[in-house]
């Protein structure tokens, strides 16, 4: 009686440290590698030359003579 007491247990705990835990994932990482940019990049200041730009042809100075005081 005791031993087949013992073959049980010892098989149950067998059984149970075989299923312990669960599958190993291995996930490796990647290196991501950002370049830098230059500090000379365009960037707002073409944003910055197109209103400008249009300002000096749609606002542009008056062509009309100036009228002759008395």
């Amino acid at each position: 009686m005791k031993t087949s007491l013992s073959l049980f247990l010892a098989a149950l705990v067998m059984g149970t440290a075989v299923f312990a835990g669960g599958p190993v994932v291995v996930v490796e990482e990647e290196e991501v590698v950002v370049e830098e940019q230059s500090s000379s990049s365009t960037g707002i200041l073409p944003l910055l030359l197109i209103p400008v730009a249009l300002c000096v042809v749609l606002c542009g100075g008056d062509d009309d003579p100036e009228p002759d005081l008395p």
